[in-house]
């Protein structure tokens, strides 16, 4: 069986029968489970093996990150053959049964026996080792060129990442600027009546927002206050509230009646409003000497009003549609007297919309109840321990709109 199997390899086809007979009978026959490794590159090649059952596999780089399979030899084949071409050379590759194996060992010294009767032997041994050089050549050449290919890909990757990062970093750059211009154009100071104190918050949920706040000082010791929200958020949000803004600053100064500067600012929004947007406004002229605070609201929120005893109610509800839509929003002028000791506090829907993780809404009987329990502490105490109170009932949910607060206390 041994010598059917060696005289049917090119490597000893053309020997005498009684030869490989010979060299049969002296070749040991092994037998290796499958996983076994017979081969260990690096190793010293004194002697080779012709496959007589079972499949091997080929490994190079074994154990590492760049192992790879470099071929699979079956029944009839020799591996370990540069063992016997140079006894000093190491083993290039490591081999491990694939499956059961029965093979046939030869060593240095029978080989040499049998190529010294028979030198032609290494002519056939020269073209197979040619055979399989040129086999593993092409073998290299196919791995670099996928190399190569995959070294292209995350280069260009790599590539799309910096330029995304670049990117990023120009646009993180921008908000951070449009960010400070927003919070220029919020008043920088608060005003100062007799008889009054004053605070205000604005907290965007992005870098930028749509909500607002402003003062503007009238003629006759009066003080025009303003809340609003813009119908969006972000960067767009942020432009159409500069624009509001600007426009309610200078039409406060043409108009007393507030209504009629809401009206103004509306008509204006209009001929300047190709983008469908839209803002809520309370806008109200707060008389130093009478205490009372006329205003205004288009489509906004209720202010809460806290008395001097520390009841908490939210004026009455009127008609009042947002500014940026219709020709003739319908407006309707309120006033609401403030004795000593009471508190006023316009915000926007940011406050009340507030969600928890339940996705439950902070609403008007949070808002009020929270008002009412800060009765008597300083405004800018209030507006800190209202933002607080917000912050704790939202926990871990995100902040989804921007937050706008304006108090305003009668001593």
């Amino acid at each position: 069986m041994k010598a059917l199997l060696l005289k049917r390899l090119p490597l000893f086809a053309a020997l005498p029968d009684a030869d490989v007979q010979a060299l049969a009978d002296a070749m040991r026959t092994l037998a290796l489970d499958t996983g076994t490794l017979m081969l260990h590159e690096g190793d010293v090649a004194d002697r080779f093996f012709v496959l007589a059952e079972g499949e091997v596999d080929v490994i190079k780089a074994l154990g590492t990150s760049d192992e790879r399979l470099l071929a699979v030899r079956g029944p009839g084949a020799f591996i370990g053959e540069m063992g016997l071409l140079n006894p000093e050379r190491q083993r290039t590759a490591s081999v491990r049964a694939r499956t059961p194996v029965q093979m046939y060992e030869m060593t240095r010294a029978d080989f040499e026996t049998v190529l010294h009767r028979h030198p032609l032997i290494a002519y056939e041994m020269v073209r197979v080792v040619s055979s399989r050089l040129q086999e593993s050549e092409n073998e290299t050449v196919a791995s670099l060129r996928q190399k190569n290919a995959e070294l292209t890909r995350a280069y260009e990757d790599l590539k799309a990442a910096q330029a995304q990062i670049i990117e990023k970093e120009r646009l993180e750059r921008e908000l951070q600027v449009a960010r400070e211009i927003q919070q220029s154009i919020l008043p920088h100071t608060l005003p100062q009546m007799p008889g009054f104190d004053f605070d205000a918050r604005m907290i965007p949920s992005r870098a930028v927002g749509g909500d607002f706040y402003d003062f503007v000082p009238l003629a006759g010791g009066r003080l025009g206050i303003a809340i609003g929200d813009v119908s969006d958020k972000g960067v767009p949000a942020a432009i159409f509230m500069a624009l509001a803004r600007s426009l309610l600053r200078a039409e406060a100064f043409r108009a007393d009646a507030p209504d009629a500067v809401l009206r103004n600012v509306n008509r204006l929004l209009l001929d300047m409003n190709d983008a469908g947007m839209f803002v809520t406004m309370l806008y109200g002229v707060l008389d130093g000497a009478s205490h009372r605070f006329e205003y205004v609201r288009a489509g906004h929120e209720r202010p809460a009003h806290v008395g001097a005893q520390g009841a908490c109610d939210f004026s009455a509800r009127m008609p009042g549609q947002p500014l940026g839509l219709l020709p003739t929003p319908a407006l309707t002028r309120q006033t609401v007297d403030l004795v000593p000791g009471s508190t006023l506090v316009l915000y926007t829907d940011g406050v009340t919309d507030t969600m928890n993780t339940q996705q439950q809404p902070f609403g008007a009987e949070r808002l009020c109840a929270a008002l009412a329990s800060l009765h008597g502490e300083p405004v800018h105490t209030l507006c800190d321990d209202l933002i607080g109170a917000l912050d704790r009932y939202r926990a871990a949910a995100p902040q989804h709109d921007d937050i706008a607060l304006v108090a305003l206390r009668a001593r």
